[in-house]
């Protein structure tokens, strides 16, 4: 069968009525749909005919426009908070206790003894600045060696346009070099670091006060130090477990040093963690309330801290998840000594909802940062993401690894031996934008979250009334001594509990789905069209008939376009099987009327000639139906 007939009857099977023009279609589509406006246009006069054409497609432009917004607002994945209050057990959180001061004084005094005599000779040359006055000269001699790779300098700003720079172990220069400044008028400083001693190349951090610069500088020094040293021997320098915990009572079950786990902190030394969840099942709160927490009991031996490294005394406490990282610096709080700190806590869940609604991981897979963290086997936390991006960072450019983060493997911490240009490095690091931006486009926000709200009151502890037995038995149990070993500057107690037994989540739903968008979508062609999904499928009728005659149109173009190349190529057509037997019926009619052969007769062909040949002869096709034809 020809393609074209079969795609024609094809048509004729898929609709009824309309013709194979496109303007009989529309014509046809116009007078049958069951949307609003069309057959109006085909209907009325000629003056109406205009208002109702242009009516319609004013409003079809009106329903496309606000589809186009509707779309766009779905697209835009936007979410909505619910705030819900449940009651149930509830897990009590995991509480880590960790010293202000990560390390005894008499324990690391030795390795800090050099840095100590810096400190205290620059601090007798800020207070005493004029030559002579300093007890230095019949002091032993200072090794600058570290002073030298990282200076604190003084500045004299008594001229704003010509500020006179003052090293604090050398003799006064004019700004524009490459050492450390502090303001004689404001009591500030500044912290200088160089690429190598006597470099340009060096970055300069600004100080109110020398107090913070001292601290600052005392700080940075000390990282070098210790770096170098054992993690077991820093381990054994800090507070242990059996000295800094004196009581415990959860519940009304006791505990004691035992029942925490023990992790090195690299701000705060050694840590103790209550109910981690790593070993056994956390533990559940049966009731709100103080005597269902943990109460504790902490010696933090104030007298032991070391005085240029930590300048706030007291311990520092987190409440976090079980099994998660506690990152004290950021999230932790301190509890002062000689007070009873009660801490009431409220949970609050959070719940995201993933892509594409929001950038949240569950588990920390799908983040490109590698956690150097999970040598805890703790959970994914965006804290730990970001400290170990900028680590992953700092090795990659300044080839070791800062000592407050955890290491990748085959890479040591920085010092100043190994490394001497590794503080200039860290700074300029530090200050840089571009490379925060790539951690904080690099890590995300965990999906489920568990966030303690803390409720803290404070009071002094133990009363005057009531200290001296108090102390006396505390320091029997600790020293088995007669003796009181412990004074209010050193004992902290703390109560931790659910101030209320109801939770709080809060949680994210999508603020537009596909039943909203399709409702929307319907509501604004009903209202503006008068339509409905069965006018979709008309209008997509139409479309699929379209291409039908578009396709036959084409067709017959193709076929046209051949037989017209064949005329240009064969000017004269040859004979049609009708004018062959035409031709022949009066060839035999000639010869019957000229009495040279008899009817019956055939003429003998001429010596030499060939025998015709019957097969050269072709039929012409006959032309296809045409558009009128009845094609049933």
């Amino acid at each position: 069968m020809n393609l074209k007939k079969y795609l024609v009857r094809a048509l004729h099977r898929l609709q009824k009525g309309p013709g194979y023009t496109y303007k009989e279609l529309l014509v046809w589509y116009c007078d049958n749909t069951n949307t609003h406006g069309p057959k109006r246009i085909i209907k009325e006069g000629p003056k109406k005919k205009l208002i109702w054409f242009f009516l319609t497609l004013l409003f079809a432009s009106l329903v496309f426009w606000q589809w186009g917004i509707l779309i766009n607002t779905y697209l835009s994945y936007n979410v909505t908070s619910s705030l819900s209050i449940g009651f149930k057990t509830m897990k009590f959180p995991a509480v880590t206790v960790c010293n202000a001061n990560p390390f005894k004084y008499s324990e690391v005094k030795h390795l800090l003894k050099e840095l100590d005599r810096l400190i205290e000779a620059a601090l007798e040359r800020i207070l005493q600045p004029t030559p002579g006055n300093g007890s230095e000269n019949v002091s032993p001699p200072l090794d600058l060696e570290l002073w030298n790779q990282l200076p604190l300098v003084l500045i004299d700003e008594h001229d704003k346009d010509n500020p006179v720079i003052l090293d604090i172990f050398e003799t006064n220069q004019t700004a524009g070099g490459n050492k450390t400044n502090v303001s004689d008028d404001t009591a500030g400083g500044k912290q200088s670091s160089c690429s190598h001693q006597g470099s340009d190349n060096c970055t300069y951090r600004n100080f109110t006060s020398a107090a913070q610069a001292v601290t600052e500088w005392y700080i940075l020094q000390s990282t070098s130090i210790l770096s170098k040293v054992p993690l077991h021997e820093r381990i054994r320098m800090g507070y242990q477990a059996e000295d800094m915990i004196l009581a415990c009572l959860y519940g009304a079950e006791p505990c004691n040093y035992k029942n925490f786990t023990q992790i090195y902190h690299p701000d705060h030394g050694n840590c103790y963690i209550f109910n981690w969840g790593m070993d056994e099942e956390a533990l559940n709160s049966s009731n709100p309330g103080a005597e269902f927490g943990l109460k504790l009991i902490l010696d933090i031996s104030q007298q032991d801290y070391i005085p240029y490294l930590s300048s706030a005394a007291g311990a520092r406490l987190m409440l976090h998840q079980q099994k998660s990282f506690p990152f004290l610096k950021d999230q932790g709080i301190y509890a002062m000594a000689g007070t009873e700190t009660s801490i009431g806590v409220v949970v609050d869940e959070l719940e995201r909802m993933g892509y594409p609604y929001s950038d949240c991981t569950m588990n920390g897979s799908d983040v490109p940062v590698k956690n150097l963290y999970s040598q805890y086997n703790t959970s994914y936390s965006i804290q730990a993401c970001l400290r170990s991006c900028f680590q992953n960072h700092m090795v990659e450019i300044c080839g070791c690894g800062h000592y407050m983060f955890p290491l990748p493997e085959g890479v040591n911490y920085c010092n100043n031996e190994d490394n001497p240009g590794w503080a200039y490095c860290y700074s300029s690091l530090r200050s840089s934008i571009k490379h925060r931006q790539i951690c904080i486009d690099s890590c995300k926000e965990t999906c489920n979250d568990t966030q303690y709200k803390m409720t803290i009151s404070m009071a002094d502890w133990p009363s005057e009334a009531s200290e001296d037995w108090i102390f006396h038995i505390l320091s029997y149990e600790r020293d088995m001594s007669t003796n009181v070993t412990l004074d209010r500057n050193g004992i902290i107690k703390l109560n931790i509990y659910f101030q209320e037994y109801n939770y709080r989540t809060i949680s994210e739903s999508a603020a537009t789905t596909i039943v909203w968008l399709l409702s929307s979508l319907g509501g604004q062609f009903g209202f503006w069209m008068g339509g409905s999904v069965l006018c979709l499928i008309e209008f997509g009728e139409i479309i699929i008939d379209s291409l039908w005659i578009t396709i036959i149109n084409v067709i017959s173009w193709c076929k046209s376009l051949k037989q017209r190349r064949a005329r240009a190529r064969y000017p004269d057509a040859p004979p049609t099987v009708s004018e062959l037997v035409e031709a022949h019926t009066n060839l035999g009619f000639q010869q019957e009327a000229a009495g040279a052969l008899p009817r019956d007769e055939a003429l003998p062909p001429e010596p030499g000639t060939p025998p015709p040949n019957y097969d050269s002869l072709r039929v012409q096709p006959l032309d296809v139906l045409g558009p009128d034809s009845d094609a049933e």
